[in-house]
């Protein structure tokens, strides 16, 4: 079949990408906004990007068209598509079609670590030979695709809450059907479609009404909101906690190699103690969610120990991006206010001179005024804070509009050392004059930041040090 992908470079759009080329079709794609890693595995695929978007990027002879969840009317795109009433899906529903149907489905959802916590779900089935089929939303170090068919029948998918398609509004998950479904917090996000807390719970108790009764749950019971979905589940339920009591337990035990170590109970049985691969409690929640997943897909978590250990994260995740005169530059797609706090506070134990923190607000909810008091007692967290300009501000409505100016001053009455610096020249010239060797730099953004890590680690290697 020849189908052409309009948001090609969307992660997970990429990601279908290389399913469907696994499976022998023919592909084109297009996208405005084109940035690794996405577009290198697009390219190591084989699959020309057009950019930017036009009615002539759509093949004459395609046999169906992919609309991602980017786009909407008025896109040229979309309207040639309704024009000519050529046959169009969505992302989540030809993910159901194509590839679900047959195979047990691992659907890993929450509002925070589910490019992790799939990404070692999928691992840890692989090392233990049952050759999973997986996709997420980023790349998996180890895997170093971000979307895979197997030979076994599993299939690890992230389940994303944000809507299916312009002309579809339910929440991609409710597609995946799902024999597992990871629940791992909620939190109120995405304020471009959801107006409040309540309407996100909602959209997670629409996950919890496609989980058979012969299925499970698998709950982080930390997270308030969880809690009080969980009564409403049809199916069965294993909850999963740091320190608390829980089905699954993890206490932390010390520092390890590279992450933190921890010892695991189920139900109450000392199941010995285990280390990570990479740093932070929140991983060690993550690994949970992986570990009580893939015991239901048959896979103990003796059998998971040393691919626990050897696990290496994923790109955009706490991913150390290089090291230039003595400072290291760490990469992060965090842009929620726990995220940023959960990454800094990872990097922490890692860094020996100063932590700084240079923020892009980039998403819709981390440009809007939501957030601002969050985002200012996370960054209490670095020893510096520089917050770069709000990415197409214009985008949001003005009385709701995230001011750079208030959350620098609420960031300081906490506390922090935060600045303001618009540009990211000036940010890097900034940085290179002032860091030092031992510091840490984490850019945290969910968009291509205009290449500051790579512009970060050139100028550091110049920059005359005293």
């Amino acid at each position: 079949m020849k189908v052409h992908i309009s948001g090609i470079c969307g992660t997970a759009m990429a990601s279908l990408a290389a399913l469907l080329k696994a499976q022998g079709h023919e592909l084109s794609g297009s996208d405005e906004n084109v940035y690794p890693p996405m577009s290198t595995q697009l390219e190591a695929l084989g699959i020309a990007i057009r950019s930017p978007y036009a009615a002539g990027n759509i093949p004459e002879d395609a046999e169906l068209v992919v609309i991602g969840n980017a786009l909407s009317r008025g896109n040229p795109e979309v309207e040639a598509v309704l024009d000519a009433k050529r046959r169009m899906t969505s992302l989540p529903a030809l993910l159901s079609e194509q590839f679900l149907r047959e195979r047990r489905s691992l659907v890993v959802a929450g509002t925070h670590g589910k490019t992790t916590t799939t990404s070692l779900l999928a691992f840890v089935l692989d090392r233990a030979g049952r050759a999973p089929s997986f996709l997420i939303g980023g790349v998996p170090t180890d895997f170093g695709i971000s979307a895979r068919l197997g030979a076994g029948t599993d299939f690890v998918i992230e389940g994303d809450e944000y809507d299916t398609a312009f002309f579809d509004k339910r929440p991609k998950f409710v597609h995946y059907q799902p024999d597992v479904a990871i629940l791992g917090n909620v939190e109120y996000d995405h304020a471009d479609i959801y107006p409040d807390l309540a309407s996100v719970k909602n959209a997670f108790f629409r996950l919890l009404t496609v989980v058979p009764r012969r299925g499970l749950v698998v709950a982080g019971i930390e997270s308030e909101a969880v809690r009080e979905l969980l009564p409403r589940a049809f199916s069965r339920v294993a909850t999963f906690a740091l320190g608390a009591e829980a089905d699954w337990r993890g206490d932390v035990t010390g520092a390890g190699s590279r992450g933190l170590r921890f010892r695991l109970r189920v139900r109450g049985a000392d199941r010995g103690e285990y280390e990570l691969g990479i740093p932070g409690e929140h991983n060690v929640r993550n690994a949970l969610a992986a570990l009580c997943a893939a015991d239901d897909a048959g896979v103990s978590p003796e059998a998971c120990r040393d691919a626990l250990l050897a696990f290496r994260g994923v790109k955009r995740r706490q991913e150390l991006r290089g090291e230039a005169g003595g400072v290291a530059v760490y990469d992060d797609f965090a842009h929620h206010p726990t995220a940023v706090r959960a990454t800094l506070e990872a990097l922490r134990p890692l860094v020996r001179g100063r932590l700084w923190c240079i923020f892009e607000p980039r998403s819709y909810t981390s440009r809007t005024r939501t957030f601002l008091d969050g985002f200012a007692d996370a960054f209490t967290r670095a020893d510096e804070v520089i917050l770069a300009a709000v990415h197409l501000p214009g985008k949001v409505p003005e009385a709701l509009r995230l001011s750079e100016r208030d959350l620098v001053e609420a960031a300081c009455a906490r506390g922090a050392r935060a600045r303001f610096i618009g540009d990211v020249p000036a940010i890097v010239a900034q940085v290179a004059a002032e860091a030092r060797p031992g510091d840490a730099v984490a850019v945290l953004s969910n968009g291509g930041f205009g290449g500051i890590h790579g512009r970060l680690l050139e100028a550091l290697a110049t920059a005359p040090r005293a």
